[in-house]
């Protein structure tokens, strides 16, 4: 077994988190003294944490959502987004993250007068102040909501950022009765403007959902598509037939944004034994592993490493690949992702293996 301390020295790639879902419980809590927020169920961190844990981890998508009421309730000011962003970096420094994209929905931070700009330069801000600090290179995907009519607005102004930190565009939130066929508008101003896109599709919905992220909105990366497995022939734990659409995903090495935990935690698999993860990274998908919302799962890309070594017995080449695979996968420029490839990530690995 690969240790913990080991595990958090390896080089790592985090492609898909939500701000609003890795906030350190204690900064819940001071940011709603700052900011005269009355909800939180609980004002001792360990206690509220555990709150967080309990509720996010009982198998369902809606539910897991119920505490980013809490936390997005926090994130209304200038001050609060800033701090997030920074303590994001700084989390990612410890964790030993060399490059991290991280996004959320500008709509939920709107509630005490904030623009959408004023929303979105503060996470820059945050993000850069840290990066300074650490040296953690980021970008920031924004989402727009799928329960929501307004997407189009989203993207443009993802666009508009496009050379201040915003690296792509993201559609979130619960996929049952909210296919991606009706935010085509916003995926096509993506397309028309030269941008990338990554899409939650799979994840609590079927086939249908994935092909109209790839098919209608021309998504680049696909967030979490654990129902892919419903377009393959799996037989004794092994996949002995894909279908054409898993087959042209294999074919065009479109990236998987797995987050293990997470998983199991929403409902989209039963249990870890079950995560179709494994069989993704035996047959060749380019699989990548991500912590989703770190304080609702109670996780960390460190934790998520050591999940995929217990559960599928993955050793340390296993790891650099998946590394190296998420930063080709990054929406960074191709100069960016190779100078983190051949400057950080290879020479990282290389270090342990001594």
């Amino acid at each position: 077994m690969l240790s913990e301390d080991f595990l958090r020295s390896l080089p790592k790639v985090l492609l898909h988190e939500h701000l609003d879902g890795g906030l350190r419980p204690q900064t819940v809590i001071d940011l709603a003294v700052e900011n005269g927020y009355t909800g939180l169920p609980f004002s001792h961190p360990a206690e509220l944490a555990g709150w967080f844990h309990r509720g996010a981890q009982r198998g369902s998508l809606p539910e897991y959502l119920e505490g980013f009421a809490h936390t997005c309730g926090v994130m209304q000011t200038r001050s609060a987004i800033e701090r997030v962003a920074f303590e994001f970096i700084e989390d990612m420094f410890h964790d030993g993250v060399v490059y991290a994209e991280c996004r959320f929905a500008p709509c939920f931070h709107l509630e005490r007068g904030l623009t959408p700009e004023a929303v979105v330069q503060a996470a820059i801000d945050g993000f850069n102040r840290g990066q300074e600090k650490y040296g953690v290179a980021w970008g920031l995907i924004l989402c727009g909501m799928r329960h929501l009519t307004d997407s189009l607005d989203w993207a443009e102004l993802a666009i508009s950022f496009r050379h201040r930190g915003v690296v792509g565009f993201d559609l979130a939130g619960e996929e049952a009765g909210y296919p991606p066929k009706k935010h085509v508008a916003a995926f096509e101003a993506i397309q028309r403007a030269n941008f990338y896109s990554t899409l939650h599709a799979g994840e609590a919905f079927g086939v249908a959902s994935i092909w109209q992220a790839l098919q209608l909105c021309g998504a680049h990366r696909l967030g979490h598509a654990t129902r892919l497995t419903d377009d393959m022939t799996i037989i004794d734990g092994k996949i002995v037939k894909l279908g054409t659409l898993a087959q042209y995903i294999l074919d065009r090495r479109i990236p998987l944004e797995m987050c293990l935990s997470s998983n199991v935690h929403t409902g989209a698999v039963r249990s870890m034994s079950e995560h179709p993860f494994r069989l993704y990274f035996e047959r060749g998908f380019r699989v990548t592993i991500n912590t989703d919302d770190r304080l609702m799962s109670d996780t960390s890309m460190t934790k998520e490493f050591g999940v995929a070594v217990e559960e599928f017995g993955l050793g340390v080449n296993d790891l650099e690949k998946i590394t190296v695979n998420a930063m080709k996968s990054a929406f960074a420029h191709f100069d960016e992702r190779l100078s983190l490839i051949y400057g950080k990530i290879k020479p990282g690995y290389a270090a342990v293996r001594v």
